[in-house]
């Protein structure tokens, strides 16, 4: 069976051939590298083997998989062995058979059909697994942010003193490049280039003269800031009446009948206040009949977090959550966890930053980071009692970034502008900090 469907965010190709084969030569060089398991990978690997609802979960979620999806991985085991190597590799972009790809979820790669399972729903809802998945993340985020994690910001093919059976190749390479300057809304618009390269160093702050174009990790390299003046709030903007885009995203959903509690597991995927807010002391302020309009961020592109109006912070918090749950409506599908964002509002590791706005018509609003499979390490930059201007960073995602929601209470009237679009599932990026909507 071919499934090809749209990828949100392109974190992960929409060639399900494509990534099979990349799941297969992973499965090679994890067999043949026999690299030791990290003790994050053997914690969870107990956990699975000592409780019986888990080692029921992970069992059976890939004895569900219907047979003609040919899921290369067909045991737990196997995920753990694949697991255990990508906590030794950067993300990158990959040639088979004369395609290149990026593989930006590889974790995410080898869960997508289990996911949909019964038994994936049950295991990556369980508590203590996602306590072993944070463990699990942070060891990759550790090495994502060490020296050794920038061999991928290179020109051209990534050569490695072991075999690589996926061909990488880096970021700075032709193909890399021009994909990063494919999501930029204003390529080609006044001073911004057409040209890949020239549009990177024109936009983003690095140092194309050095070894990694001046960036000290992988991580550094994806929190990577924009260049002074390229995205600015215009002065039209900075009137109080105009709501600016928080990241540089693309609308994926806009409602103003949120309720407070809701079915959010549901066909449809209504937001549910009080969940999304972790039931927030501050949540009760809101109510039902609220606005939410949410956006995703794309795997090539600025993943900082700006304030969307000027006000000063009331509240903050990290919730933890989940990393890998998927609506069970999705089924075996393997956009399931792009077409899962309004569910995962409400059970991702995410950040809250509650800021009350200067424009007493805006009043109290809430900002939702939430991350997405491997894309949940969320870090809060503003303290409580921070005043902020439109615009100002607030703080970021960490191995890229995923989606995020904005909650205007019951009663904020707001003319959203999309920039031509319908908030979907296919949609462009909309500038970080330029005008998405006006408040009446």
């Amino acid at each position: 069976m071919n499934h090809v469907k749209y990828r949100v965010g392109k974190w992960l190709p929409s060639d399900r051939n494509f990534l099979n084969n990349w799941i297969e030569k992973k499965i090679i060089q994890a067999k043949k590298s026999n690299l030791p398991m990290n003790p994050a990978i053997a914690d969870l690997r107990d956990a699975i083997y000592n409780d019986p609802i888990l080692w029921m979960s992970f069992t059976s979620m890939y004895d569900e998989i219907p047979q003609g999806y040919n899921e290369p991985v067909k045991n737990f085991e196997t995920m753990l062995l694949i697991m255990n190597q990508i906590l030794q590799e950067a993300p990158c972009y990959s040639t088979i058979e004369n395609t290149i790809g990026l593989v930006g979820f590889p974790i995410n790669a080898i869960l997508d059909w289990a996911m949909g399972t019964s038994g994936g729903y049950l295991a990556f809802t369980n508590t203590l697994v996602n306590e072993k998945l944070n463990v699990i993340l942070n060891e990759w985020k550790v090495f994502l942010q060490s020296d050794a994690s920038k061999y991928v910001l290179v020109n051209g093919p990534i050569f490695q003193p072991q075999p690589d059976y996926t061909n990488p190749v880096g970021w700075f390479s032709p193909e890399a490049l021009e994909a990063i300057a494919a999501m930029d809304p204003l390529r080609g618009q006044g001073n911004d280039p057409e040209n890949a390269l020239a549009n990177f160093i024109y936009n983003y702050q690095c140092r194309p003269d050095l070894p990694n174009f001046g960036y000290t990790s992988w991580d550094d390299f994806f929190t990577r800031e924009f260049n002074p003046g390229v995205r600015e709030v215009s002065d039209a903007d900075k009137d109080p009446s105009v709501i600016v885009s928080a990241c540089e995203s693309a609308p994926y959903n806009c409602v103003t009948n949120a309720m407070m509690r809701d079915k959010f597991w549901m066909k449809g995927q209504p937001y549910s206040l009080l969940d999304i807010m972790n039931n927030h002391p501050l949540s009760q302020q809101f109510g039902d009949n609220s606005t939410v309009y949410q956006a995703f961020l794309c795997a090539k592109t600025y993943h900082r977090w700006n304030s969307p109006v000027d006000g000063r912070v009331v509240a903050i918090q990290n919730v933890p959550g989940t990393y890998y749950a998927e609506a069970p409506v999705e089924g075996y599908d393997p956009a399931g966890p792009n077409d899962s964002q309004g569910y995962i509002a409400e059970l991702a590791a995410r950040a809250l930053i509650f800021i009350q706005s200067d424009n007493e018509k805006i009043g109290l609003m809430c900002f939702v980071a939430i991350g997405m499979a491997e894309v949940s390490s969320c870090e809060i930059t503003v303290k409580v009692g921070d005043h902020i201007k439109k615009g100002d960073p607030t703080g970021t995602f960490h191995f890229g970034g995923s989606t995020h929601c904005l909650i205007f209470r019951p009663g904020v009237n707001i003319d959203f502008d999309f920039h031509g679009q319908t908030p979907s599932l296919n949609t462009y990026n909309i500038p970080v900090k330029s005008k998405i909507g006006v408040v009446s």
